[in-house]
């Protein structure tokens, strides 16, 4: 049996995972400073937690549970905050920020950008635990017994929520949103 990994063995070997897993876990709005301070709070939470780490599931698995409820925590803060913030300004230099460097082909990469925010909006509509199987599958390649264990319930669970935000997202993403199309006029 090999020997323990020391803790800082454990950041250096996972890092890269987590700030991958939030990421894509809290959306393209979080900035990079918010992601370390993110993964700073994955890590504290996984040194926290360490003593009591009885290693029936595989670190890695563990960490993404710890990234999930971390990112989701991160998530509900946003929305509380987007609720607050009202003012159309504020929307403005949003979408304004999402609009990558001008290149050759401006109108593709508006189109790009389009696509990427009505992807994200969708996203967002579904619900966490939807959201969280989804990006755990697809994103970050986990397997369904992989992801099972990381959201602690049943494989044929995740299965079905991995059907469910597919199917759900693939509709939305067919209908158009009134919501997005008033944010890009106003762009």
């Amino acid at each position: 049996m090999p020997a323990p990994l020391s803790f800082e063995q454990i950041v250096e070997n996972h890092q890269q995972m987590v700030f991958r897993a939030l990421a894509r876990l809290a959306g393209p709005r979080v900035q990079q400073s918010q992601l370390e301070d993110l993964a700073q709070t994955v890590f504290l939470r996984l040194f926290r937690a360490l003593p009591n780490f009885r290693g029936d599931a595989e670190i890695a698995t563990y960490l993404y549970r710890i990234a999930v409820n971390v990112s989701q925590d991160e998530w509900k803060r946003r929305r509380r905050e987007d609720q607050t913030q009202t003012s159309l300004s504020d929307e403005e230099s949003g979408w304004e920020s999402r609009l990558e460097h001008p290149a050759p082909n401006a109108l593709a990469q508006l189109e790009q950008s389009e696509f990427a925010l009505l992807v994200e909006d969708r996203l967002q509509a579904l619900s966490h635990v939807e959201r969280s199987v989804l990006i755990l599958f697809h994103q970050e390649e986990r397997t369904y017994e992989q992801i099972a264990e990381s959201l602690a319930m049943p494989l044929n669970t995740v299965r079905t929520h991995l059907h469910r935000a597919r199917k759900k997202l693939r509709e939305a993403l067919a209908t158009p949103s009134p919501n997005l199309e008033s944010k890009v006029k106003t762009a």
